[in-house]
């Protein structure tokens, strides 16, 4: 076999016809040709890269051709075996002409230098486009500008940070849309809420403090989330509870506004100081992840092995779901923005529909890390995409058209805590060698 996958002895053959939904230039003929029935996802790669050149060729005589990589679909599913394999698993004849689509590969094409922390880099948030937001077992939260130059430094925190969201904060009379507000979460036992201006820099890092201090947690602070209005969040503790908080609250004014955030110089003035609006009880070991992503229900998943689903009004858990492992994390993407991914105490990303009723088993499960899984994130955009971290050092890339990962990321030298995507095409991933990395060219169909 040679290096990109074709086999020279390849009697057997079949026909197929490649389609895509890929935009010109990246369309090639539909009209059906023979190829090897033993070729993998490379030699079918080489095969469009080839009829993609010579279409080039005909059209633009001048131009210089690039090779782009490609993955393969069947009937929806991702191929990762050589294609005669393939069908043989699926059922499907070879006798007939096979409709196979391609789409770009998903795996990252560049690894910028990595963004260096005094310690473990323990949370990270990528849903701002403009920077990148990290905190620290250093007690600091950091905003990364264009995910490399450190501008803002957030100080105030008296353990390490182990929690942070950004906001969606909607511009008021003392703000403006540069106004980014900021919720972070410590082992100090407390929530912190910042603001502060994403287009101010210079040449050190502005060190500011936060206006608003979130006492009541009898434990640390594990996970944070902010409601989609962005006027609350809520938070998960080890001591087993989820309190929900105000960000603004009557008589604040414009106490949040950027003009009056607290240097950290200003010692000697005050902060403000809230105790939670509301708190729900029923798990029973730590609340090690919490995400809040319609406006009346909070999910939530734990070291006590179940996932729980909330009614923000009413503040009872409308589902308890059993997963037999201490859970990490936990997200809620894919199709219809319903299904439920977690990870946990044993090597397997899990994924559930619960909208099934009845059923507590996983609709897919990928087993390619060694480790603890200590992140999960779907893609904003996508309802196959999804990624994984792990101590086990590696970040995995997953499409839930196929069991094996797209990708593996493992620049990093020990334990993976955090990962999320950025700007759609990038992740950006911490932990205990205490470095930021920014993975990019990641493209998503």
């Amino acid at each position: 076999m040679d290096s990109n996958g074709i086999n020279e002895d390849s009697s057997r053959q079949v026909r197929v016809r490649f389609v895509t939904k890929l935009r010109p230039p990246f369309k090639v003929p539909t009209t059906s040709i023979a190829v090897p029935a033993n070729l993998s996802r490379m030699g079918l790669s080489e095969i469009v890269n080839l009829l993609l050149k010579n279409s080039t060729a005909r059209a633009f005589s001048n131009t210089e051709f690039q090779t782009t990589p490609f993955d393969f679909l069947i009937d929806g599913e991702l191929i990762r075996m050589p294609l005669e394999q393939f069908l043989l698993a699926k059922g499907i004849s070879a006798e007939k002409i096979i409709e196979i689509e391609y789409i770009n590969a998903v795996a990252p094409q560049k690894q910028r230098d990595p963004s260096l922390h005094d310690d473990w880099v323990s949370t990270v948030d990528g849903t701002n486009p403009r920077f990148v937001l990290t905190g620290c077992y250093d007690n600091l939260a950091r905003i990364w500008k264009d995910g490399s130059i450190c501008t803002h430094v957030l100080q105030g925190h008296n353990g390490a940070v182990t929690s942070v969201n950004i906001i969606n904060h909607k511009a008021t009379s003392s703000t403006s849309s540069n106004d980014i507000c900021i919720a972070t979460g410590s082992k100090d036992k407390t929530l912190r809420l910042w603001m502060f201006d994403a287009v101010e820099s210079g040449n050190n890092p502005v060190r500011i403090g936060a206006f608003k201090i979130l006492k009541g947690h009898t434990s640390s602070v594990q996970s944070i989330s902010a409601k989609p209005s962005g006027d609350m969040v809520c938070s998960g503790s080890w001591d087993c509870s989820i309190k929900l908080w105000k960000v603004a609250s009557e008589g604040d004014g414009d106490s949040v506004s950027v003009k009056k955030r607290r240097l950290v110089d200003d010692v000697d003035e005050p902060q403000l100081e809230e105790d939670a609006t509301a708190e729900l009880v029923g798990h029973t070991q730590c609340v090690s992840s919490v995400v809040w992503p319609e406006s009346q229900t909070i999910y939530s998943a734990s070291w006590d092995h179940s996932i729980r689903t909330w009614d923000v009004q009413t503040g009872k858990a409308t589902l308890n779901m059993v997963c037999g492992k201490a859970l990490n994390c936990l997200d809620v993407g894919g199709e219809g923005s319903a299904l439920l991914v977690a990870g946990g105490s044993d090597p397997v990303l899990r994924v559930w529909d619960p909208r099934k009723p009845g059923s507590t088993a996983p609709i897919f499960q990928f087993s390619s890390h060694s480790s603890w899984i200590s992140t999960c994130k779907w893609h904003p955009r996508s309802i196959f995409h999804l990624l994984s971290a792990s101590y086990d050092g590696n970040v995995m890339l997953w499409d839930l058209r196929t069991a094996w990962p797209l990708a593996k990321i493992d620049m990093h030298k020990d334990k993976v805590l955090c990962a999320d995507w950025w700007k759609d095409d990038s992740i950006a991933s911490g932990g205990a060698d205490s470095k930021l990395f920014i993975s990019s060219g990641i493209s998503i169909s």
